[in-house]
């Protein structure tokens, strides 16, 4: 302890001496050793006696909070995304995420395949993102630099480890890092937007050569196999880490969540507006399969919880839940409404023909929900093989192009 901090205790000795010899005395009586006033700390005494006016209450000034931007196009958004800007926020108190324009990107890059409202629709759902900025610049110049700083009250601005080079080969954070005001994170493994495409087109292209398949030549085995390896603890860093109180409303809602998209977002919105605890159940690879064909899903299990984890709505999931809402699910999880949209990509009933709601059904804790909107797994892919040519293009030049250039710019920032 330096003489400057314990300076109220030769005060205290000086101004009270009486007083403070009695403490002393009572402690000694009562046998507390030295080891133990150490353990309670000094530095609490002043609070405890500040209201006696024997010493003068410390003043607590409060910590100004640091705020940490990080931008990107989240086009196809994936829990890449979602863990680049979880370590993000883990570098500040308030994390703000520019999500580059629509106009932008063409200009730079290509058509998006999301469009900008269906983006902020899924960078504002994720639980750690505070603030929004719509379309924000591609690359970050001097004056953009200095709006984050002096309007948005940014700290640092944040990036991946992999390099960023925009189309003239310059570090499109050069900036920001010449500012002092630049901090760096882990990009994550397994996923990128490029793979996602190529995995849509890759298993196109594979069902092409199936339906034109005459029997002479064997089939070509699947293609486009996720990379990731999932781990407890990217789980539990996505995860609340809390279940439900005793009283807690638990709204259940499954489903294959499936290239997660703005529409799973706005309807997992108007799950929570109906509880006090979100449930969501995640189908396994296999009832995805059953249920829209042997090319689906695009992402694995293990995939989609994550994503699903991620949005600010959601409080638990269920990783691999069964096909039909069982009156043990409804117990075992203390479930007080099932609910299910209006937009959904399977069958109103399971291969065997039986609604696999008609439990929830019968107990009258079934509620179909209104979804906000028609985007739907289905319809995403169909806007990337409707510009099939322009990413065949991308992924022949993916390869040579050093990691995190100008298609990670675009495609993937995590």
């Amino acid at each position: 302890m330096d003489y400057e901090s314990s300076s109220w205790i030769w005060d205290g000795v000086y101004c009270h001496p009486h007083l403070f010899g009695g403490l002393m005395l009572t402690a000694a009586l009562l046998g507390l050793s030295t080891s133990y006033l150490s353990g309670i700390g000094f530095s609490s005494f002043p609070y405890m006696f500040s209201d006696l006016g024997i010493f003068p209450a410390k003043r607590r000034e409060n910590k100004k909070r640091v705020r940490v931007y990080m931008d990107g196009c989240f086009d196809l958004m994936h829990y890449g995304h979602a863990n680049a800007l979880r370590q993000a926020k883990a570098l500040g108190d308030e994390l703000v995420v520019g999500v580059v324009s629509d106009e932008e990107i063409i200009a730079n890059k290509g058509p998006p395949v999301l469009s900008m409202e269906e983006r902020l629709a899924l960078v504002s759902g994720l639980k750690w993102v505070d603030e929004v900025i719509a379309d924000a610049p591609y690359a970050i110049t001097e004056q953009f630099m200095n709006s984050l700083f002096n309007e948005h009250k940014i700290d640092y601005i944040i990036h991946g480890d992999d390099p960023c080079l925009l189309p003239d080969g310059t570090d499109a954070y050069a900036l920001a890092k010449k500012a002092g005001r630049y901090k760096q994170i882990k990009r994550t493994e397994g996923v990128s937007s490029t793979d996602i495409v190529g995995r849509i087109l890759c298993t196109t292209k594979d069902n092409e050569v199936r339906d034109n398949h005459d029997g002479s030549s064997p089939l070509p085995a699947d293609k486009g196999i996720s990379q990731f390896l999932p781990t407890s603890r990217r789980i539990v860093q996505f995860s609340n880490g809390k279940g439900p109180g005793p009283n807690a409303r638990v709204v259940y809602i499954d489903g294959a969540f499936d290239l997660f998209h703005a529409g799973h977002v706005e309807i997992l919105r108007k799950a929570k507006q109906l509880g006090d605890f979100v449930l969501v159940g995640i189908h396994t690879d296999q009832i995805v399969s059953e249920q829209r064909g042997r090319y689906y899903p695009i992402m694995h299990l293990h995939e989609r919880s994550l994503s699903v984890l991620a949005c600010r709505y959601v409080d638990e999931v269920i990783i691999g839940a069964p096909w039909e809402v069982s009156r043990d699910v409804i117990t075992t999880f203390n479930i007080s409404l099932v609910v299910h949209g209006t937009v959904a990509e399977r069958n109103s009933s399971s291969p065997g023909g039986s609604d696999p709601y008609a439990v929830p059904k019968a107990m009258g804790i079934f509620r179909m929900l209104d979804s906000p909107k028609d985007i739907t797994t289905t319809s995403v892919t169909k806007r990337i093989i409707a510009n099939h040519e322009a990413y065949t293009v991308i992924l022949s030049l993916s390869p040579p192009l050093p990691r995190g250039g100008v298609l990670k710019r675009c495609l993937s920032i995590a």
